[in-house]
């Protein structure tokens, strides 16, 4: 009987122990599903956070994006509104151009008409005072010519050489006596050590003397030379043609420079070419 209690008291004593075991395992099993929670919470809160920020982040954007979008709606309007107003000054100045371009081809037409009258005009004009009187007055005019020309031989205050030929002393002296048209002349610029011809002779400078006006020269006619030394300037060299001693050729340089001489020759202008030996 003893024994019966004993039993029954160590197994009720033995039951409490299982219930500890359990209540241990379900508060850990709290513990845990607790910090399951709490970590799950906080990623809740911290997705929260980052869909706030994005959410934030695409309203600025679509702010930004919708005032770019007026701006380039504004910008187009005022385009709209510029090429509207060159567009309408296009049109205006086409429109003048045209009335330019008819204007202008109306003043070619008249201008045509009138200098085609006037031609004519003129035309008709010229055939009638084509007559006697107008040939006349063109023999007057000749005549008056040939006095000027005879005034201006007269008014000629050059010297003369040995035989009566005026000797010109530059260009302009020269062009005056070939307008008397009794010679010709020939004017030249020779270099030294140079041989060249000179109307019907070969001329050779063989030295000049710029301080003095002196130079000296090789004559070369009909296949002979002839030196001339220590000229002056504007001193005329004679030569004589065949079987005329009244009818000389003249040699004359009027200028002598570093190493080179100008000058003319002159003869008549019916003179042979042939040449005799020359004088001086």
């Amino acid at each position: 009987m003893n024994e019966d209690r004993q039993r029954v008291i160590a197994q009720e004593t033995a039951a409490p122990r299982w219930i500890g075991v359990v209540a241990v395992v379900v508060a850990v099993v709290s513990m845990v599903a607790l910090g399951a929670g709490w970590t799950a919470s906080n990623r809740s809160k911290a997705l929260e956070h980052s869909l706030a920020a994005d959410n934030q982040e695409l309203k600025q954007q679509e702010e930004i994006l919708g005032q770019r979008l007026a701006k380039t709606e504004d910008t187009n309007a005022q385009l709209q509104g510029k090429l509207s107003v060159v567009t309408g000054k296009m049109k205006l100045t086409e429109g003048e151009l045209g009335r330019a371009r008819l204007a202008a081809a109306k003043i070619k037409d008249d201008n045509a008409k009138q200098l085609a009258a006037l031609q004519n005009s003129l035309n008709g004009q010229l055939a009638t005072k084509a007559n006697v009187d107008d040939v006349k007055k063109i023999g007057t005019d000749v005549d008056g010519v040939k006095t000027d020309l005879e005034t201006t031989k007269n008014n000629l205050n050059m010297a003369r050489g040995e035989f009566g030929t005026l000797i010109a002393k530059n260009h302009d002296e020269i062009e005056e006596l070939r307008r008397l048209g009794d010679r010709d002349y020939y004017e030249f610029t020779i270099n030294k050590r140079q041989r060249e011809r000179v109307g019907n002779i070969m001329v050779e400078l063989r030295g000049v003397n710029t301080k003095r006006n002196l130079y000296t020269v090789a004559l070369y006619v009909d296949d002979a030379r002839y030196d001339k030394k220590n000229r002056s300037v504007d001193e005329p060299i004679y030569f004589f043609t065949r079987g005329n001693g009244r009818a000389p050729l003249e040699f004359v340089v009027n200028q002598v420079g570093k190493n080179k001489i100008s000058g003319y020759l002159s003869m008549l202008k019916a003179q042979s070419t042939h040449t005799q030996t020359p004088g001086n």
